[in-house]
């Protein structure tokens, strides 16, 4: 079997089509918390920019991508950040989630909402990427090990 990583256009284009997918992926969950997109999309690009390191370079090169340890600790991280904001909605007195409540100070409002929908968008994000990451490097377990 060719493996990918021997080619040089392979490796070339791979890294830098990864970094333009990871930007348009930074892009559609910023912009996602005011239309439409947000986590789920941005987590499956994100996800789709390591599966393809993944591809053209192999598991084991390209695990300084992303870790399979960081492929089981992100998600979690990004569990509690989504529970954490929607509990500190039920300390300002408010519904699970409900972002206008959420004791933040200074902010208030719409900006408040803006921001307790981005940081939910970003946890989202996380545990989409790494459980996408992580089911790709279970069913090519022992596939493209250098």
């Amino acid at each position: 079997m060719i493996n990918p990583s021997d080619s040089l256009i392979v490796t070339t284009a791979s890294r830098w089509l990864a970094r333009l997918i990871q930007i348009f992926a930074l892009y559609v969950i910023f912009h996602g918390h005011y239309s439409p997109g947000g986590g789920f999309q941005g987590g499956a690009l994100l996800a789709a920019s390591v599966v393809l390191m993944r591809l053209a370079h192999g598991r084991l090169r390209s695990g300084s991508m992303l870790s399979r340890k960081w492929t089981l600790l992100l998600p979690s991280l990004g569990a509690c950040i989504f529970l954490v904001v929607g509990l500190l909605a039920f300390v300002g007195g408010g519904d699970f989630l409900n972002y206008e409540t959420i004791p933040a100070g200074a902010l208030e409002g719409p900006a408040l909402r803006s921001m307790g929908i981005l940081v939910v968008e970003i946890g989202i994000a996380l545990v989409v990427m790494c459980s996408l990451v992580l089911i790709f490097d279970r069913l090519s377990l022992g596939e493209w090990d250098d």
